[in-house]
């Protein structure tokens, strides 16, 4: 009797210390987070890197536990990429729920004044998981851009800067259908009729959009320059537009636009060939989007830089009122030795 008391005491003895074993392994807090918290997967990482980045990052306290508790919830088979916000005090259980579990924290993905797609990539590349080149091989593929719904030139429309939410490891392709999508939504009915209205249509839009965001600093004239340029092309004028020159040249710190310059054969040179350039110059604003579709109806039809470099146009009816105005803005870059 006194050896069957001995044996169920020692088994009571031994589940407490396994029980107690278990909740150290398992649910006693092994995660120490000092800054964000935020930890990156990287796609076709394993358990074991993983496992030393949580260490090196100081995350991880107890590696043997971590390691055990990981094997007996299968963890090292089910690794998954993503960007994981761990918190202070996590047990083991707790993080490999989450890691295991592909529960992501989405990256806030911003961008704007971008004025090719080769910046973008990099501007891409440098918040999210997708690799430039990856990303502007794809762009350039032109049956693909084309099922888009977009030409190579006129591409870079599909992108309207803004805020995102957008997982971090998120592939190139599915990257550009997010975009696809987040344009088409922008391009609700109201915005569609008030383009329609103008006689556009929404690329037409975003192209004056990107022309005028290059020609002024100042958003209360955005308006009135879309007034302007829209009043061109009702009457079949060119628009003349400098932004254009620039971006033909692909130089956008030309400071004074010369004659030599406005001779490039190229489709963007807008004072050579009449109507809108086959693309946009660079990635519009909303702002500017929308200052085109709510255009101010005025009767200029000409715009010059003021003299006094404030940032600022005078806007003229008649051509002898802008050559004017041109004469005067010409004489300053003369005073300032810009030729």
């Amino acid at each position: 009797m006194k050896i069957v008391m001995r044996l169920l005491l020692a088994f009571v003895i031994l589940g407490v210390v396994l029980g107690i074993s278990g909740y150290f392994f398992v649910f006693r807090p092994n995660i120490q987070v000092r800054d964000n918290g935020i930890f990156m997967i990287r796609k076709g990482e394993s358990f074991d890197t993983v496992a030393q980045r949580l260490q090196e990052r100081g995350y991880l306290q107890n590696m043997y536990t971590f390691r055990k508790v990981a094997r007996l919830k299968k963890y090292p088979e089910l690794v998954k990429s993503g960007r994981y916000r761990l918190t202070d005090r996590m047990n083991n259980n707790e993080l490999i729920n989450l890691l295991r579990s592909g529960r992501q924290e989405p990256v806030h993905f911003t961008f704007n004044n971008v004025r090719t797609l080769e910046q973008f990539a990099g501007i891409v590349s440098r918040q999210i998981a997708v690799d430039s080149s990856a990303l502007l091989s794809l762009l350039a593929d032109e049956q693909y851009v084309s099922r888009l719904g977009f030409t190579r030139e006129n591409l870079m429309g599909m992108f309207i800067p803004n805020t995102y939410q957008i997982y971090w490891d998120i592939s190139p392709l599915s990257f550009v259908t997010r975009m696809q999508e987040e344009y088409l939504n922008f391009w609700n009915d109201n915005r569609r009729q008030k383009a329609e209205k103008a006689g556009l249509s929404p690329m037409d839009v975003m192209i004056l959009a990107s022309i005028i965001e290059e020609e002024t600093i100042r958003p209360e004239e955005y308006p009135v320059i879309a007034g302007v340029y829209i009043n061109r092309l009702k009457r079949n004028i060119p628009l003349a537009a400098c932004p254009t020159l620039k971006f033909a040249l692909g130089d956008f710190t030309l400071k004074r636009v010369l004659k030599v310059h406005t001779e490039i054969d190229s489709p963007y040179n807008t004072y050579k060939y009449k109507g809108l350039p086959p693309g946009p110059v660079r990635m519009p604003s909303i702002q500017v989007v929308e200052a085109v579709l709510n255009y101010r109806k005025h009767d200029y039809f000409y715009f010059c830089a003021k003299s006094d470099f404030s940032g600022g146009h005078h806007f003229s009816r008649t051509l002898r009122q802008h050559n004017e105005y041109a004469r005067q803005y010409h004489q300053a870059l003369n005073r300032r030795k810009i030729y």
